[in-house]
């Protein structure tokens, strides 16, 4: 079990074998390998170099998920997604051997100053701390987040996770039945009444406050690749760009790579949490490779 921090990244091990590897700008984890496999997509021209935040891992969105379009809400003027995942984020230590746990602080004084400006005219204090630990055959990723300053703020907070899939139009995503879904692009919410929700054109739906005790699986071809469980996060956002997307960002490479990530994303973001000063907030994801299938619904 180590633990190895360059300039630029921490990388872990366990003894189990498993892997995984942290860009400190962002904070975010851009490999995860169990049994020699990388769970993780990354896509062939994400920028690794500060230059903008990473396509694929698990970019980290605080304090808004999107482009918030309330003219008046504090984080209106914010880009999308907020900043975390495009600040360096200072790397704290390890905190336990096993499983293989590191932890990551991010404060105003580690964002870009114009970008922090931005949020409420910089009078937001906050402390983020992200915690990774690596067991075997297991990722767990959370994050706390403090107000240290004199007032209340409003924040989403999401993992947006980039699974490697063999192929998405083989696989399906279990246990999102009788939950509520925002439909990017049809635009309309509604009850998802699909047992699995399968892939085979462009997807964006935020699926929200699903029951705490659901999981989340990726299965394909009657097989678990991954089980994802939630604490303290209400929705999920699926994801997949397909064709016409994928060539319209020029840093998602291969243009063909839609067929093989799956965006699975635990987060907070249907409202707003409000963090009165001196309070704290956590939520996590906690990824194991493989499993049964658990179906986790109402069968009349």
């Amino acid at each position: 079990m180590s633990v190895e921090e360059t300039d630029t990244h921490v990388h872990l091990k366990h003894a189990s074998g498993s892997t995984a590897s942290i860009l400190k700008y962002g904070a975010t984890v851009i490999s995860w390998k169990e049994d020699g496999i990388e769970r993780l997509w990354l896509s062939e021209g994400a920028k690794t170099d500060g230059s903008k935040p990473v396509r694929g891992g698990i970019p980290l969105v605080f304090p808004v998920f999107g482009k918030q379009t309330d003219e008046k809400h504090p984080t209106y003027p914010l880009p999308q997604h907020g900043f975390a995942r495009n600040s360096t984020w200072e790397f704290l230590g390890q905190t336990t051997e096993d499983p293989t746990t590191v932890q990551f602080g991010l404060g105003p004084e580690n964002v870009d100053p114009e970008l922090y400006k931005l949020w409420a005219n910089g009078s937001n204090d906050f402390t983020l701390i992200l915690t990774v630990s690596l067991g075997s055959g297991s990722l767990r990723t959370e994050i706390e987040v403090e107000n240290t300053g004199k007032q209340s703020f409003d924040f989403n907070w999401l993992f947006h996770t980039y699974y490697r899939i063999p192929d998405v139009t083989d696989t399906l995503v279990t246990n999102l039945v009788d939950s509520r879904c925002n439909d990017k692009l049809l635009k309309e919410v509604y009850v998802e009444k699909a047992p699995m929700v399968s892939f085979h054109e462009e997807f964006d739906r935020v699926y929200e406050k699903i029951e705490s005790h659901k999981v989340l699986q990726i299965v394909e071809l009657g097989k678990v690749l991954v089980t994802i469980e939630r604490e303290n996060l209400q929705d999920a956002v699926v994801w997949n760009p397909w064709i016409k997307k994928s060539e319209g960002m020029a840093d998602f490479l291969p243009k063909n790579g839609y067929l093989n990530m799956l965006c699975i994303e635990p987060g907070h973001v249907s409202d707003f949490v409000n963090l009165a000063p001196g309070k704290k907030w956590k939520g996590a994801q906690k990824t194991t490779v493989g499993g049964e299938i658990k179906v986790q619904t109402n069968i009349y």
